[in-house]
C-alpha cells in the first residue's frame, strides 16, 4: 500500500475521510474519480494550496506541500506523456 496520495503526496495515514482507493486520498479521489480531472498541475496546485489554507495550515507549510505536489506520480506521469 502507498504511504501517500499519488496526487498531492498528502500522508495516507492523515487523510480524515473514507478513501476509495489505496493510492490516492479521499479529497484527490470520490466516486470513482478524480475531484480535479484537469491536468493543468499549476491549477491543481492553486486549489489545494487554498483548501490547506482554509483548513488552517500555515503559509509556509501549506507553500512547501503545494510545491511538492509536482513531485507526485500522477503530475510526473503527465509530463512524461
Amino acid at each position: 500500500m502507498n504511504k501517500s496520495c499519488a496526487s498531492c503526496l498528502m500522508p495516507l495515514k492523515k487523510d480524515p475521510g473514507k478513501r476509495e482507493s489505496d493510492k490516492y486520498c479521499s479529497y484527490c479521489f470520490q466516486d470513482g474519480k478524480f475531484t480535479y480531472e484537469g491536468d493543468d498541475v499549476k491549477e491543481f496546485k492553486k486549489l489545494s494550496y487554498e483548501g490547506m489554507r482554509k483548513s488552517g495550515m500555515n503559509i509556509i507549510s501549506a507553500k512547501i506541500f503545494t510545491y511538492m505536489i509536482g513531485f507526485a506520480p500522477r503530475w510526473r506521469e503527465k509530463k512524461q506523456t
